[in-house]
């Protein structure tokens, strides 16, 4: 099957993409659960709203994939688990490949995987890992036809945030964006730099591949509605949000308001209007 097939169910003819990500609990800590303890409950929620892609882990890709009929957000499959978001780090981090990945996103109907590139102060064994893992995607990848989101990840030093905090200086971001592509992403899902204003620098060192950003921690309506608005202006091709979303007390409201930003165009202000 051609790359741009899957590309096709992923992203809508006007070429942007969002992806609701349910993908928390892979990573055995607790505080991402909030939300999603029931996740067929959670995901019927999101499907309802309409989103192009749903981000999930094997286990409950099932739920997604279950659903009958044709009309169901594409699935996004997780394919690396890894333990570095807890308040205090273990003695040995890891950022670990689910087995026969690509294989098992086919057996799924999977329209993308996604996996991780770490990079975190004085760990640069977790980084080389997750090079390892995304050279043994790649090749699987490009056999089968099957779209490689990479997730270039900067987070601070645990000692000095307390826990899982992104980083969100560019001259970090900027380098590490551009060794995804060169590793094979065709698609990247990165975080957004402190300044929302640089952020089409990110884009532009993408090289022409689409930029979908990250979500990250809980924020008010207000504050995540603005700022999705402010970085598609900068040239993101969407975004791949979970717990603004999955925590949020309407899900399905907040999809939709994402949605009119991502598809529509509209501020943070008129897509504030939807949850009301």
């Amino acid at each position: 099957m051609s790359l741009s097939y899957r590309l096709n169910r992923l992203f809508a003819p006007d070429g942007k993409c969002f992806d609701v990500a349910i993908d928390h609990g892979f990573f055995n800590e607790s505080t991402f659960l909030s939300g999603i303890e029931d996740p067929a409950r959670a995901i019927a929620a999101v499907v309802a709203a309409s989103p192009d892609a749903i981000q999930l882990p094997p286990g409950s890709a099932r739920i997604l994939q279950s659903i009958p009929g044709p009309r169901k957000p594409a699935l996004v499959l997780r394919t690396d688990t890894a333990n570095v978001y807890g308040s205090m780090l273990p003695a040995t981090l890891h950022s670990e490949l689910i087995q026969n990945a690509v294989e098992q996103a086919l057996r799924l109907d999977a329209a993308c995987i996604v996996v991780n590139l770490l990079s975190l102060p004085g760990q640069s064994e977790l980084l080389n890992q997750c090079v390892k893992n995304v050279c043994a995607l790649k090749s699987e990848c490009d056999r089968f036809g099957m779209p490689l989101m990479v997730e270039p990840l900067v987070m601070q030093s645990n000692e000095v945030s307390g826990g899982y905090q992104v980083d969100g200086e560019i001259k970090k971001i900027l380098p590490l964006v551009r060794m995804a592509v060169e590793l094979g992403a065709d698609i990247i899902k990165c975080d957004p730099c402190s300044e929302i204003s640089e952020f089409h620098r990110v884009v532009e060192i993408a090289g022409g591949f689409p930029v979908l950003v990250r979500g990250g921690g809980r924020a008010t309506d207000e504050d995540i509605l603005d700022r999705t608005a402010a970085l598609m202006v900068q040239g993101a091709s969407g975004i791949v949000y979970g717990r603004n979303v999955i925590q949020h007390p309407t899900p399905t409201l907040m999809t939709q308001a994402l949605m009119s930003i991502v598809h529509d165009g509209k501020s943070g202000a008129e897509a504030l209007e939807l949850l009301v």
